[in-house]
């Protein structure tokens, strides 16, 4: 770390002002304390940034990353600081770029169904910029009012529709992507299909920017689907809650959405946003349909006899806008009402066969019962993506101890019923010690092999993915 007075940080205050002027840099302890932070809560006080950069052009990113490669600092990127994983938290000082200053939609192309954006575009905005031209853009994470498109992409992070729809590796066919030598390049094109050469492109998307800084991104639309049905069901048994999700998808119907909630999570959510939950239910799924008008009946029929078929034993359907939008704040609420039962949130995400989800669930629940720590179990169980959120007060050394205990047999467990460990939100620094357990040694060391090609100084994110 660049030690924050003295001769080398004057010339490093100095040099970022060439770059990028006076007023996009930030020096102060508070400042720099505040964007070495992320949704993790596990800041250390001695792993501060040294300066905090906000560059506006392509251009003063290589020009930071070739100063950096030739001072051997490292380079952070951090778009909204929302991650789960500690993505972006600088381990070993230097440098974070925040690109909150680089947030403009550059094109949108309804005849080629596609945009161009800069990695501080926040996916709200963009979704709602797309939809005035009957486009849609799917991935939604539930953090997607502040998100930004540039750690979405570094996460490739998904969201209740990826089931249907897919993830943010779905929708990226080409990266504007500087290197850590400050080389500009692009990896794919504007074409829908373009196999000329290696994908690049899906070698960056989840790279949690350890291989390069993203400065630009063309992403795939698709049309907006013309009308959607929401609906809540509810169970007395996991089992039922299951064999309904596993029956929808073998009925060769498709939602858009289908999300678990259990006891807890309703009870968390009614007590933060009261909505009407059944909060003396075992579990309850989300499910959402869409597409033409004319078959969402058929559809929604046929949904509603297969929940009664397995035993649901209250369904609750979205009638209005206003109906559908309440049910969807519960459910996007989950993490936040959490956060009424301790002072901190942590929550994880791991994966399994949609097979073992009951496993899975149950057995979350018994090593949290087991070493006293409260948890809101969710998520889309369309494709097994299951997140505990667990409320611990991080002042407390001893649910500090738990939960680490709780997050190590978690990921044991997952591994244990062929999952992996993580479906969205990375690995950062807080998986990374799992990381070898969970790929195969081949696979990993061709990682590390990628990583060294491309920064062979290790200044891009230092210590995030492989064990430090």
């Amino acid at each position: 770390m660049i030690k924050t007075t003295g001769t080398k940080e004057k010339n490093l205050r100095k040099d970022m002002e060439l770059i990028v002027g006076k007023y996009n840099i930030l020096f102060s302890y508070d400042e720099l304390y505040t964007y070495s932070t992320d949704s993790t809560n596990i800041t250390n006080p001695n792993e501060l940034a040294d300066a905090v950069v906000f560059p506006q052009t392509t251009e003063q990113v290589s020009k930071i990353m070739k100063y950096a490669n030739d001072n051997s600092i490292p380079v952070v990127a951090r778009s909204a600081g929302t991650n789960l994983c500690g993505a972006c938290l600088p381990k070993r000082g230097g440098i974070i770029l925040n690109f909150a200053k680089m947030n403009r939609i550059l094109e949108i192309n309804k005849n080629n169904l596609i945009c161009r954006v800069e990695p501080g575009v926040v996916i709200e905005d963009l979704q709602k910029a797309v939809e005035k031209y009957d486009l849609f853009y799917p991935p939604d994470p539930s953090n997607l009012k502040v998100s930004m498109i540039g750690g979405s992409i570094g996460l490739s992070s998904g969201g209740p529709h990826t089931f249907k729809y897919g993830s943010t590796k779905d929708y990226v066919i080409d990266l504007e992507i500087v290197l850590a030598d400050g080389k500009i390049m692009h990896t794919g094109s504007s074409c829908s299909k373009d196999v000329t050469g290696y994908n690049l492109t899906q070698l960056f998307v989840g790279s949690e920017g350890t291989l390069g800084i993203v400065t630009q991104a063309v992403i795939r639309l698709i049309p907006k689907p013309e009308a959607k049905r929401v609906m809540l069901a509810y169970f007395d048994t996991l089992e039922d809650t299951s064999k309904t999700a596993n029956d929808i998808i073998s009925n060769l119907i498709t939602p858009s959405v289908i999300d678990l909630m259990d006891n807890n999570t309703l009870k968390t959510v009614e007590s933060f946003y009261p909505s009407g939950l059944k909060t003396d239910k075992t579990a309850a799924l989300l499910i959402e349909i869409d597409g033409f008008k004319s078959n969402l009946d058929s559809q929604y029929t046929k949904i509603i006899e297969i929940c009664k078929k397995n035993n649901s034993s209250y369904i609750q359907t979205a009638s209005t806008k206003e109906e559908e939008e309440r049910i969807w704040i519960s459910r996007r609420s989950s993490f936040g009402a959490t956060a009424k039962l301790a002072p901190n949130v942590l929550t994880e995400d791991v994966v399994v066969p949609r097979e073992n989800i009951v496993p899975l669930v149950k057995g979350i629940r018994e090593i949290c019962n087991k070493y006293e720590i409260k948890t809101c179990i969710m998520g889309h169980i369309g494709d097994g993506n299951i997140h505990p959120n667990m409320a611990i007060d991080l002042r407390n050394p001893n649910e500090v101890n738990n939960f680490n205990i709780v997050k190590t047999k978690l990921f044991e467990l997952a591994l244990s019923l062929n999952g992996t460990l993580s479906g969205e939100h990375g690995i950062g620094c807080e998986k990374s010690y799992f990381i070898a357990k969970a790929v195969d040694p081949i696979k990993l060391e061709l990682m590390k092999q990628f990583k060294y090609i491309l920064d062979p100084k290790n200044i891009l994110n230092p210590g995030k993915i492989f064990k430090d």
